[in-house]
Parts: structure tokens; C-alpha cells; sequence
């Protein structure tokens, strides 16, 4: 199997909003969008959302892991812009630190710091 990319999509109950949170919370590119349907570029990955979700923390979502510098800063920025954390940073066995939260349909990600090796 030759995979060329990957897309994610995320079915949201408010289209707008979820539009809004992807491109001005969290600041990741548009590549496209069509009237019912946006893809944002996630380092390479395609990420899609698209009208017919529910709200509530999905049970059974991927795992999404947003590798970032400094998840503590991470935090801070976009708790301040009213993004809902389920985890408060910590210090996780494998070598990283690590912070979840939700976007507005409770799509949950993980941000993700590797530890500098010794």
C-alpha cells in the first residue's frame, strides 16, 4: 500500500463555528472549501469538517496529536482564547508533555511536546 496523503474528517453541528474555531483559533491554513465543506492543511495532513455532527466529547474520535515547542505556552495562548481543555498540562512516562482539548463539537486533540533527550 503507497498512501500520497491523509484526510480526517470531522462531521461538526455548526459548520460556521467550526469554521471560525479551525482558521482563527488555531490558526491552520485553508487549502480548500466549498459551501458545505473546508479542508486545512495540519503539517501535510488534510483535515476536513463538514455539517452533520453532534456536540459532546466523541468516545470513539482518532487520536489527534499536535506536536508543538512548548506546550505550556500552547495552553496558556489558546485557553485565553476560550478553547475548552480537558487535560491541564503534564509530564507524561514517555518523553513528553502533553495537553487535550476539544474543539467546539467535541472533537478531541492532543498537544504534544517531546522531551529534549539527554
Amino acid at each position: 500500500m503507497n498512501v500520497k496523503s491523509v484526510n480526517i474528517t470531522f462531521h461538526v453541528s455548526d459548520f460556521k463555528e467550526a469554521l471560525n474555531f479551525y482558521e482563527y483559533i488555531l490558526g491552520l491554513p485553508k487549502r480548500s472549501q466549498w459551501p458545505t465543506y473546508v479542508v486545512f492543511d495540519v503539517c501535510g495532513m488534510m483535515l476536513g469538517i463538514e455539517p452533520g455532527g453532534e456536540r459532546g466529547v466523541k468516545k470513539s474520535a482518532p487520536d489527534i496529536n499536535l506536536q508543538v515547542d512548548d506546550v505550556d505556552e500552547t495552553y496558556r495562548d489558546l485557553k485565553s482564547k476560550g478553547v475548552k481543555f480537558l487535560t491541564e498540562p503534564k509530564d507524561q512516562t514517555w518523553d513528553a508533555r502533553t495537553a487535550d482539548f476539544a474543539d467546539p463539537d467535541g472533537n478531541v486533540f492532543t498537544l504534544v511536546q517531546l522531551k529534549k533527550r539527554r
